[in-house]
């Protein structure tokens, strides 16, 4: 299912790191697990990344939460796309249609919700990770995968949060509000008023299709924000804005995950 690719390290944000390659559906994928450095076990968390792929801001973010006690999972969700260079998000919005567009392709949420299988079970596997139950988040294009993995594993994923997650209610079969009816978890939806990804109307049609679900959840639209709010490479980063969005899912998760 697993292997080692290295050994666990103490990385630059003061957590314990290492990479594994798990066999997902369509291949092997590479996945980051970073956790606390002390002796236990820990509630497990899946990361979904960005359009921008791995790279150290996602590390720093991944670290974020392992450093709040939880064995996270941060895979590497272009690995249908194969092997690519580490992107900077600064350069590569010059030409997103040429650099990023075409690795995005290669994925999309119900993929992405099919690569979680392997995830789940791999978690399964390890000795520090306590308890089934587990918590997603994602950041972009990972909002509505981490939303989307959710509700294909209702009875695994207790607590999901998506924060700038664009095209959550679209006309498209792979939607993320299709399928709020399947969820079990509770949910977080944080969304900024200049993104033209989550427009307002949109937004109403999130809050709309929880709550007609019955899904215990919050939603928020974050004022004077842009989309890409919480990541630190990103030129609209918001450090003040960032720390309340944090808080938003820590409390989340310690509702949810222990």
């Amino acid at each position: 299912m697993s292997n080692a690719n290295q050994p666990a390290s103490v990385n630059a944000y003061g957590v314990s790191e290492t990479k594994v390659t798990v066999q997902a559906k369509d291949g092997p994928c590479n996945v980051w697990v970073l956790k606390p450095t002390t002796e236990g076990s820990w509630p497990g968390v899946i990361f979904y990344m960005d359009a921008f792929g791995i790279r150290p801001a996602m590390i720093e973010m991944a670290s974020h939460v392992a450093s709040q006690g939880y064995v996270v999972l941060l895979p590497d969700l272009f690995y249908r796309f194969g092997p690519y260079d580490t992107l900077d998000p600064k350069e590569a919005l010059k030409d997103f249609a040429g650099i990023v567009a075409p690795r995005m392709s290669s994925s999309d949420n119900h993929k992405a919700a099919d690569d979680t299988a392997a995830l789940l079970a791999y978690l399964d596997t390890r000795s520090d990770v306590k308890a089934s139950k587990v918590g997603t988040v994602g950041f972009c294009m990972g909002g509505g995968m981490a939303l989307t993995a959710a509700a294909y594993y209702p009875d695994r994923i207790a607590a999901a949060g998506s924060f700038h997650g664009g095209n959550l209610a679209t006309d498209k079969p792979t939607s993320p509000h299709l399928l709020f009816p399947k969820l079990k978890a509770e949910v977080l939806v944080a969304g900024a008023d200049k993104d033209h990804s989550y427009p307002p109307e949109m937004a109403t049609q999130v809050e709309a299709a929880l709550t007609e679900a019955g899904v215990k959840h919050k939603t928020e639209i974050y004022e004077g924000k842009m989309h890409g709010w919480m990541k630190p490479d990103m030129p609209v980063f918001d450090a003040p804005a960032a720390e309340r969005g944090w808080k938003e899912l820590f409390g989340l998760y310690a509702r949810t995950l222990g």
